[in-house]
C-alpha cells in the first residue's frame, strides 16, 4: 500500500512574551491553505499535532498548553498605512478545532521580528540601528499594533537584558502599543457591551456574581476572587487539577459570553474557546510566585488569574493584559477597585509566574468610555527555523 510522503514548509518557531508558536509567511502555504477554510485548519492542525487524545501533541510541534498550541500567518498589508496583516489560530489540544475569534497579545512581540527578517517590511523604513517601527493589522479582529523593534547593524536585535516574569532568560525589549483597543459600535459603548462597568451575572445552577464584562484586547469576564472561593494569590496546580473548579469556570464563561453578546447559547460556547477570557481579581497581597520569586503585595497594585482555554494560565495573556489596564484606568470596574481606586494611567499586577506592567489612556466622553491604546512590552526570540513537515 502507497502512502504520500511528507511535505515541507518553510516555517519558524518562535517565542513571544510567555507564548510559542509556528509563524508561516502566507505565500508559503500550499495553494489551498493559503485561504481560510477546512484545508488550512487541518494543515496547521497536524503541525502543532492535534487533535490529541492524550493531550500532549507528541507528533507535532506544539508543547500541549494553551500557550505553546499556537499558529501565526503573516503577509504584506494590503491595508494603506500597515507594514504586516498578522492572522492568528488557537490550536485546542485535544479537539480537532482551530479558533480564529481573537489575538494572542504575546505573540504580536514576535509579529514585528519576524517581518523585518523575512522581507515583509519595506527595506527602505528598516533602520540599521535604533528602533523599527513597524505597524501591524491584527486581521482577526481589526485592530492596529504598532511594535518598536530594537535593530543593531542591519538585523533585528534578540538578545537583550529585558526581563519578563514567565520567562527563564533575558532578551531584547519590544515596546508594544495597541491601538483603540476596545470593540466600540455605533453608540461608542461596546466596550462595555451591557452598559454597565459591573453587571450580575446570573449564571443557573452556580450562583450569581458581581462582573466586569469589557471588550479590550480581547473579551474579558472579570469576577472578584473573594466571591468565587479563592484569594487572587492561586497557581496553576490549585485549579488546574480540579476538574470541578474548570467546569465551574467554563460555565461562568458561557454565560458571560451570551451576557456579552458574543453568543446566543452557552452551548456555543464550545466553538469559541479562545474568548472571551474569564480572569478574577483581588488587591495585593504577598505571594510566592511559581519560579519561587516573592511578590509582596507593596509591589503591585492587584492580583489577576485568568483562564486560557480551559486552564490557569501560568502568566497572563498580552490581550488579556490589555483589557486589564483598560479595566483599571475605568473607575468603577471591578479592577479598579480591586487596585485601590483613585485615577489610573498604568497598573502593576500580580500572576502566577510574578509581575507585569500595563498603561492605558482612557477618557469619557459623556457617559461612555474610550480607550485610545494600551501599552506594555515584551521580548521575542526565534527558536527554530527551516521547515516543518507534514504528511502529504
Amino acid at each position: 500500500m502507497a502512502f504520500a510522503s511528507q511535505i515541507r514548509i518553510p516555517a519558524t518557531y518562535m517565542r513571544g512574551g510567555t507564548s510559542k508558536g509556528v509563524f508561516f509567511r502566507l505565500q508559503d502555504l500550499p495553494e489551498a491553505a493559503q485561504r481560510p477554510g477546512p484545508a488550512r485548519d487541518e494543515l496547521l492542525m497536524r503541525v502543532i499535532g492535534s487533535p490529541d487524545p492524550y493531550g500532549k501533541q507528541i507528533d507535532g510541534m506544539g508543547g500541549a498548553t494553551s500557550s505553546t498550541s499556537k499558529a501565526v500567518i503573516l503577509s504584506k498589508s494590503t491595508r494603506p498605512g500597515h507594514d504586516v496583516d498578522y492572522l492568528f489560530g488557537q490550536v485546542a489540544i485535544d479537539k480537532a478545532f482551530i479558533d480564529w475569534s481573537g489575538n494572542c497579545g504575546n505573540l504580536s512581540a514576535a509579529v514585528g521580528p519576524f517581518a523585518i527578517s523575512n522581507g515583509l517590511v519595506d527595506p527602505a523604513k528598516v533602520p540599521r540601528d535604533g528602533l523599527c517601527t513597524v505597524r501591524i493589522w491584527q486581521a482577526n479582529i481589526g485592530k492596529t499594533i504598532v511594535a518598536h523593534v530594537p535593530m543593531t547593524q542591519g538585523a533585528v536585535q534578540e538578545t537583550g537584558d529585558f526581563e519578563l516574569d514567565g520567562v527563564t532568560f533575558p532578551a531584547a525589549e519590544v515596546a508594544l502599543e495597541f491601538m483603540d483597543p476596545a470593540d466600540e459600535g455605533d453608540d461608542g459603548g461596546a466596550m462595555f457591551p451591557t452598559g454597565n462597568l459591573v453587571d450580575d451575572l446570573e449564571v443557573p445552577g452556580v450562583g450569581s456574581f458581581k462582573a466586569t464584562l469589557i471588550n479590550a484586547g480581547i473579551p474579558t469576564i472579570f469576577l472578584n476572587a473573594h466571591d468565587i472561593g479563592y484569594t487572587g494569590t492561586e497557581l496553576q496546580g490549585a485549579i488546574n487539577g480540579d476538574k470541578a473548579a474548570l467546569a465551574r469556570f467554563e460555565t461562568i464563561r458561557a454565560w458571560g459570553a451570551v451576557r456579552m453578546g458574543l453568543i446566543k447559547d452557552v452551548a456555543e460556547a464550545a466553538t469559541r474557546q479562545h474568548t472571551p477570557k474569564i480572569a478574577f481579581v483581588a488587591p495585593p497581597q504577598d505571594y510566592v510566585a511559581s519560579s519561587g520569586k516573592a511578590v509582596r503585595a507593596a509591589d503591585v497594585d492587584l492580583l489577576v488569574r485568568a483562564l486560557s482555554m480551559g486552564q490557569l494560565h501560568h502568566a497572563m495573556m498580552g490581550t488579556a493584559a490589555v483589557a486589564i489596564g483598560t479595566a483599571a484606568a475605568v473607575p468603577g470596574t471591578l479592577v479598579h477597585l480591586a487596585a485601590g481606586g483613585g485615577e489610573r494611567h498604568a497598573v502593576r499586577f500580580g500572576h502566577p509566574s510574578g509581575t507585569l506592567r500595563v498603561g492605558a489612556e482612557a477618557r469619557q466622553e459623556g457617559r461612555q468610555w474610550t480607550v485610545t491604546k494600551a501599552l506594555m512590552s515584551r521580548s521575542a526570540r526565534v527558536l527554530m527555523e527551516g521547515w516543518v513537515r507534514v504528511p502529504g
